[in-house]
């Protein structure tokens, strides 16, 4: 997808479904990533939090209880209505929601004290700009290697070209370069078997895994041949790798 695409993509998926997996049947084997559990782990009640790429707010809302003030911003306003509307389930007071541009931060100087994003692009001068002095920043974010076996089975794939642990390297760099101290990376590689062919189906149509899957009728033929090659009785077997990478603003 080029990026216009990309953005209709984002914003109808963000109308219809935000991040919200939950329905989902997958069997995960091995230590997956789970950004917002480190989040906890350093996250203060008298902290103001930002959540860049916050999606419908899914992960973001679990953490309400963790900080002073949680804010969430997506440049979706598909995503962004999502998030209201389970904001207003959980009526949680200390929650807001934003549509911005994670581009051009509308927020003062050094006002918060965690950046998070998860999955999502973000701008390292700007978290910096709005990160306090000895703040905490903190990403996880979708390796290469995600998936292998289904893009290769499809012949693409969202990471076409880059090798494996191109963009990891590419964000520790900007992060030393804008003043980052203590950048630490932790990579996670665990295997995922899916229950049903609805699962995988459901999985593909609403992330950019392949791009615009399903558009092309031989898109299931190739799913078939997948499906028939990787299936057992754990179910329908490929692989989640991510990167998760915290770094702290020099005080």
């Amino acid at each position: 997808m080029n990026e216009m695409e990309y953005k209709d993509f984002y914003n109808r998926v963000g109308e219809r479904n935000g991040w919200d997996f939950s329905k989902v049947k997958c069997r995960v084997l091995g230590e997956a990533a789970d950004l917002y559990k480190e989040v906890r782990k350093v996250c203060s009640r008298f902290n103001l939090l930002l959540d860049i790429g916050t999606g419908g707010g899914e992960a973001i809302l679990g953490l309400h209880d963790a900080a002073l003030l949680v804010v969430g911003i997506d440049q979706s306003d598909g995503m962004i209505a999502t998030a209201q509307r389970n904001l207003e389930r959980l009526q949680a007071s200390n929650v807001r929601f934003m549509q911005m541009n994670a581009e051009q931060l509308a927020f003062p100087k050094a006002f918060f004290q965690i950046v998070t994003c998860r999955h999502s692009p973000f701008n390292v001068e700007e978290i910096a700009r709005v990160l306090s002095p000895g703040g905490i920043f903190l990403t996880q974010q979708v390796s290469e290697g995600d998936k292998l076996n289904i893009t290769q089975s499809f012949s693409r794939g969202q990471h076409d070209g880059k090798s494996d642990g191109t963009l990891r390297d590419q964000y520790v760099r900007e992060l030393t370069t804008a003043g980052f101290t203590d950048v630490r990376v932790r990579n996670y590689n665990t295997t995922e078997y899916y229950q049903t062919a609805e699962d995988l189906i459901f999985l593909l149509k609403h992330t950019p895994i392949i791009p615009d899957f399903g558009i092309d009728a031989a898109d299931f033929i190739k799913l078939q041949s997948f499906i028939e090659a990787n299936k057992s009785e754990k179910g329908i077997r490929t692989n989640a790798a991510r990167f998760i990478i915290t770094a702290r603003k020099r005080t």
